[in-house]
């Protein structure tokens, strides 16, 4: 049987191939369909879906807002800050007005992150772009007086003498009583209705797959594990694959409109944002 190629965008990092993992290895019937994966760091894929070049793809939330003419987003594959989330990291103990003077290097301005940053210091800042797995180390040198870090530098900041100056979930929730949407997955929207919800189904039996069968899915997760041992690669895991990534709920879909929203009306995003979910 000729299989139709499929080409899916995900970061190499634990969540993410903890969620593919049942994709990637095969361990789900997917007919006629082949799953090739293509890794890269979230601010590329979010590049690369404004160009409309894979045909599943996570992207940062933010970014979506971006891509509306060419895809929809799917009801799983949600990465949500629940009370944690980005953060903002010093070499010293700092306030968060004091951000207003720094240099800050950032993932990516297409990351959610990036969006709730702007959001708090609505003012404006100084920034650099800079790939995501060197924002610790580059602060920690003395590029920079702070760093927007994603990903697995949550957990693993302090081991570098860095300072927490703002958990960007944690000022989120209070503001809004919220969670904080940092990513999703989008299919293309001409692939056609039919073709798309097989893509969702299939999709969600890979996270269900993953989170009914841990210990095979968290030793494939761990090579992408930067400078984390199991114990903190789970952790982390179960920070961003659990029951909302298996569907955003009414809660998650409510925070996903609330923050584009939100970054239309700071001027962020220049027009608003009609938010579809593929049902």
């Amino acid at each position: 049987m000729t299989k139709r190629l499929i080409t899916v965008g995900h970061s190499p990092d634990p969540d993410d191939a903890f969620m593919f993992y049942a994709l990637a290895h095969d361990k789900i019937d997917t007919g006629d369909l082949q799953f090739r994966h293509e890794l890269q760091d979230i601010e590329t894929l979010n590049r690369r879906a404004l160009r409309g070049e894979l045909d599943v793809t996570a992207i940062s939330i933010h970014a979506y807002a971006h891509l509306l003419d060419k895809y929809a987003l799917l009801p799983s594959g949600c990465s949500m800050g629940d009370r944690y989330g980005p953060m903002v990291v010093a070499r010293r103990p700092m306030k968060i007005d004091e951000l207003r003077a720094c240099r800050i290097a950032v993932p990516g301005t297409l990351t959610t992150a990036f969006l709730a940053l702007r959001l708090l210091l609505p003012e404006g800042f100084a920034y650099e772009v800079m790939p995501f797995d060197q924002i610790l180390q580059a602060v920690e040198e003395k590029q920079f007086d702070a760093g927007l870090i994603i990903h697995e530098g949550q957990l693993t900041f302090q081991n570098q003498g860095l300072h927490l100056v703002v958990d960007l979930g944690v000022w989120w929730q209070e503001r809004t009583g919220l969670p904080l949407p940092l990513g999703g997955n989008v299919v293309r929207r001409d692939l056609g209705p039919e073709l798309i919800q097989r893509i969702s189904r299939l999709l969600k039996e890979s996270i269900r797959y993953a989170l009914d069968h841990r210990d095979d899915a968290l030793a494939y997760a761990l090579a992408y594990a930067r400078d984390m041992d199991k114990s903190l690669a789970d952790r982390f895991v179960g920070m961003y694959v659990n029951e909302w990534t298996l569907d955003y709920g009414p809660r998650g879909r409510e925070a996903v409109r609330r923050l584009l929203d939100e970054g239309y009306k700071a001027g962020v995003i220049p027009s608003p944002t009609a938010v579809e979910f593929v049902e």
